[in-house]
């Protein structure tokens, strides 16, 4: 039995890194900044280390003040996104920048890479983008950027069978059109709620391929299902539902541009509107974008970082490579400067898998649990206002100094 789980997973894994392995996996992060502002309070003497994901979020924390942001992700291709976003914000207009990121389209769009974008960015991402610019193109059944890499095609097939076979078209828009939240529920409950949580809907979600597809690893299913009442689909609706009928979707951008592809200049990240676009431009030259793993990329730098999100990439790691994470934790401490801070979201209900990891700490070896000191009380005020709703838990750690 046991061997028959461990080949499984083996599987499961394999699935997981051909569905990922040289595609986009994110096209628009995922997690709320909003959060993270609120968390970490930056400051222009900040030193960010983050990963990479689609970019977004690196990008609004330069806004929020942050002095530098470094991203680091493993996938190239994340990388490429988001060294293309900062060469759109360095060389081109406005309009051009928030046709291709804003609207997700642009027929115009070989012609401005090759022109304005092409000449300035690295040799990786020329190497990806050349063969894949045609992604902003506008063409075929996924006609929107937010429809291509494997979350887009996720989302679309999702819109696809709410609003062909559902006929689900119009109530979708009268929720994104609802004023108060409590026209949102009554659309929700009494035009949408019956007919998009289907038992094929809920088999559809539970499936390890539509997983895949949300970029959600095994550890992180197993998680839900062990953890969450009524397992990963109950999950999905319960977190959904609580978007729609406890928070204001009509400026919810985070699920406008799966519903309608695109975003508009009102309901979009911050990045994105035009008020921020010049300060941008000066901003984003404190950026820094690499491809390594975290602990590689702290260990070969010779900075002190003093904000560090995590995402939830340790879901994967505690439960497949402890060793890998127990390293990682030693290097951040090793690079933490005096009074930092650290954040990260899980898909666990309760995160307990960091109490007890043993890491290098001034020369011994220490329990994690023991160095970090978390901030229940703001963690819990701003987790419930979330605008994404999917993760199950989010985590303020004060580093030691």
């Amino acid at each position: 039995m046991l061997r028959a789980r461990t080949l499984l997973e083996k599987f499961n894994n394999r699935i997981f890194s051909a569905v990922h392995g040289n595609n986009i996996v994110y096209n628009t992060c995922w997690e709320d900044p909003a959060l993270d502002r609120e968390a970490l309070k930056f400051n222009a003497e900040d030193k960010v280390l983050m990963i990479t994901s689609a970019g977004c979020n690196a990008l609004d924390y330069l806004l929020a003040g942050a002095g530098e942001v470094h991203t680091v992700d493993v996938n190239p291709i994340q990388n490429a996104l988001l060294e293309l976003k900062k060469t759109a914000i360095l060389h081109l207009n406005y309009a051009d920048f928030f046709s291709l990121f804003g609207e997700g389209k642009n027929s115009a769009a070989k012609v401005i890479y090759e022109k304005s974008l092409k000449p300035h960015l690295s040799d990786v991402a020329k190497q990806y983008w050349d063969k894949n610019i045609s992604l902003f193109y506008g063409k075929g059944w996924r006609k929107s950027f937010y429809y291509r890499g494997t979350s887009g095609l996720l989302a679309k097939l999702v819109l696809t069978h709410a609003n062909v076979f559902q006929r689900l078209k119009k109530p979708i828009e009268e929720l994104l059109e609802a004023k108060t939240i409590e026209q949102q529920c009554q659309v929700y409950e009494s035009k949408i709620k019956a007919k998009i949580w289907t038992p094929w809907m809920k088999w559809f979600l539970s499936r390890n391929m539509t997983l895949n597809l949300m970029g959600v690893p095994g550890p992180q299913k197993e998680q839900i299902t062990h953890q969450y009442p009524g397992g990963v689909a109950k999950y999905i609706q319960d977190s959904i539902e609580a978007v729609i009928t406890k928070l204001p979707f009509q400026n919810n951008y985070f699920y406008r541009v799966y519903i309608q592809g695109k975003y508009t200049k009102e309901c979009c990240p911050e990045y994105l509107k035009e008020c921020n676009f010049e300060i941008l431009r000066e901003k984003v030259k404190n950026l820094y974008i690499n491809t390594n793993t975290l602990t590689g990329y702290m260990q070969s730098s010779d900075k002190k970082f003093s904000k560090f999100i995590l995402l939830d990439h340790m879901d994967w790691m505690s439960s497949h490579n402890p060793e890998a994470l127990a390293e990682e934790w030693s290097a951040i401490l090793a690079k933490s400067a005096p009074n930092s801070k650290a954040i990260f979201r899980s898909a666990g209900i309760k995160v307990t898998y960091l109490d007890h990891l043993k890491v290098d700490y001034k020369g011994g070896k220490v329990e994690l649990g023991s160095l970090l000191k978390y901030d229940e009380e703001l963690a819990a005020r701003l987790h419930p206002n979330d605008r994404v709703h999917t993760y199950a838990s989010f985590y303020i750690a004060a580093l030691p100094s």
